[in-house]
């Protein structure tokens, strides 16, 4: 085998984080490596620097397949980042501008007018790279062609991402959890490609938090822990490695009573969200008809379904982010929608976190401060908090093992780190009803027992109710005793 790309004693040159052991790694041709490790523990900054976002203190990173494409081309001057491509949370941006756009737009059928549509996207923007038959057919996105961008689910733009990147054709494919957001049919399909794109010549490699997110093709594993080079490993001893460690079960302590009440206490409910034959739309698109779904006040339930099921467009009814919802026959804790009250009367009582939120969430300020928004419902703080305020935000981030986190620049963190962030901000405010669409994708398998353990210790006080969605039945905290799935 050839090498593909090494790295000699290579020390990056990267603000506000430190790589203190210098990194010897060699990468062979169609060698497919993942690269493991906690939430922070440097491995997106492994990768950046890989594809030229950073530069190096010293050493060496020498791209052995670009000699061999130089002597293709001798007129040329190539670069190694012109044929790797990194495929993150935050690639999604390159697809459009969401700067302009806010989250709620995606549910006024009346101010997404601008927003392009898929296949103009994939095939009509007058790109030299189009995306091919094969490629919408290996993702199985021919049926979201005709829709708007801005319509689709955190898992939909997932797939458009990876199709517009193959298409390019690149020599290198790197993942940042290659499978956040993906159902369990389009994870088996993700599967397959990434065999097909290895023997196509394709290298690959991952970014992991956790073995359950280790694509099956994996042949070697590159373990990291603060910003080092902890071990190196093939990926079958990686998995038996953590399947004989125990995660510790660590005992949650929380004064709830501590959290502020609301200036004006809600009146007492029977029912938190009664839903009778409501459609689920987008605009004059129909997704889904006749949904009947009560929830009781303290009632814990899981909501289930595939990509582009309609989940994240529900839980804009109860949210309050869509103004559908006027025309369903919808109640939300004891009230009719559409009699009167305001939407920040319904958001007061709900704390509220999901991948879509943290696709809009571009509000570049202190974790703290992102913590704090919970308190008002906002994207950004825009409002003065009270010392208790301030401090139960910053406990939270302590409950979470991110305290370090709270000075730091929101949008310099990992997404795994804002993923936490946005988890603390849902429940800053002891909510009524905890709605967590997806809340622990790319987080490692200790941050997301802690999570659950938060989560199940919310659900011990009374009268709270949950709504937890997810495409891992396994994640699912042990309170939740109630199911609604769209098929």
């Amino acid at each position: 085998m050839n090498l593909f790309l090494s790295l000699e004693n290579a020390l990056p040159r990267i603000p506000g984080a430190s790589f203190s052991t210098p990194i010897n790694w060699q990468v062979q041709s169609g060698e497919i490596w993942a690269v493991a490790g906690e939430n922070g523990s440097g491995k997106s900054l492994l990768a950046e620097l890989i594809t030229g976002q950073y530069g190096l203190n010293k050493g060496d990173i020498t791209y052995h397949f670009l000699e061999v494409l130089q002597q293709d081309s001798p007129d040329k001057m190539l670069h190694a980042w012109d044929f790797i491509k990194l495929v993150s949370f935050n690639s999604t941006y390159s697809i459009v501008d969401f700067r302009p756009m806010y989250y709620q737009q995606r549910f006024n059928s009346t101010e997404y007018e601008d927003s392009p549509y898929v296949r103009d996207l994939l095939m009509g923007d007058g790109s030299k790279h189009p995306v091919t038959d094969e490629i919408v057919e290996a993702l199985n996105i021919a049926k979201l062609l005709d829709r708007k961008l801005i319509q689709l689910s955190s898992g939909e733009l997932r797939k458009l991402l990876i199709a517009k990147i193959m298409a390019i054709n690149p020599r290198m494919l790197i993942f940042d959890n290659p499978f956040i957001g993906l159902d369990v049919a389009s994870r088996n399909q993700l599967n397959d490609l990434f065999v097909r794109m290895n023997m196509q010549g394709i290298q690959l490699m991952f970014l992991v938090p956790s073995p359950v997110d280790l694509p099956d093709c994996t042949e070697r594993v590159l373990v990291m822990d603060q910003c080092r080079v902890a071990s190196v490993m093939s990926a079958s001893e990686f998995r038996a490695m953590h399947q004989q460690k125990q995660e510790r079960a660590s005992e949650i302590c929380i004064d709830w009573a501590k959290f502020p009440a609301p200036a004006d206490q809600p009146e007492a409910c029977e029912n938190v969200v009664k839903m009778e034959d409501v459609e689920i739309s987008y605009g004059k698109q129909i997704i889904r008809q006749g949904v009947n779904w009560t929830i009781r006040k303290g009632e814990k339930w899981a909501l289930l379904g595939p990509n582009g099921s309609g989940k994240s467009t529900l839980l804009s009814y109860i949210f309050a982010d869509n103004p559908q919802a006027y025309s369903k026959k919808l109640t939300l804790f004891d009230r009719r929608r559409g009699t009167g009250e305001s939407i920040w009367e319904i958001k007061a009582r709900i704390g509220f976190t999901s991948s879509e939120m943290h696709l809009y969430y571009r509000e570049n300020v202190p974790c703290l401060s992102v913590v704090a928004s919970g308190f008002f419902d906002s994207v950004g703080l825009f409002r003065k908090c009270s010392e208790s305020q301030l401090e139960i935000a910053q406990q939270m981030l302590a409950l979470l093992e991110c305290e370090h986190l709270k000075e730091k620049p929101f949008l310099k963190i990992s997404s795994g780190e804002q993923r936490l962030v946005l988890f603390a901000r849902s429940l800053v405010k002891n909510p009524e009803l905890l709605i967590l669409d997806e809340p622990f994708h790319g987080l490692d398998a200790a941050k997301k027992q802690l999570c659950r353990r938060v989560v199940e210790s919310f659900c011990e006080q009374p009268d709270k109710s949950l709504i937890y969605v997810t495409h891992r039945r396994e994640e699912i905290p042990a309170c939740v005793d109630n199911y609604m799935e769209l098929g």
